[in-house]
């Protein structure tokens, strides 16, 4: 998957995940449409996208200093 992060091994990737959600959809249609997902593993994605958008990154640091 070119490098990015997948659900358990799957050909499932976190963005399509979160992107998703942020599109409307709940975990039960998302579930209903990716049989192999668990609710969990939505759970998981989500709090991994607040990790990764909750980093520092220099370049935005730097211009608000």
């Amino acid at each position: 998957m070119g490098g990015r992060a997948c659900i358990r091994g799957m050909r499932i990737t976190v963005s399509l995940i979160v992107n998703l959600v942020a599109n409307g959809m709940s975990p039960e249609d998302i579930v209903g449409e990716y049989p192999d997902l668990e609710p969990e593993d939505i759970r998981q994605s989500l709090q991994y996208a607040s990790a990764l958008a909750y980093e520092e990154i220099g370049f935005v640091k730097s211009l608000a200093a």
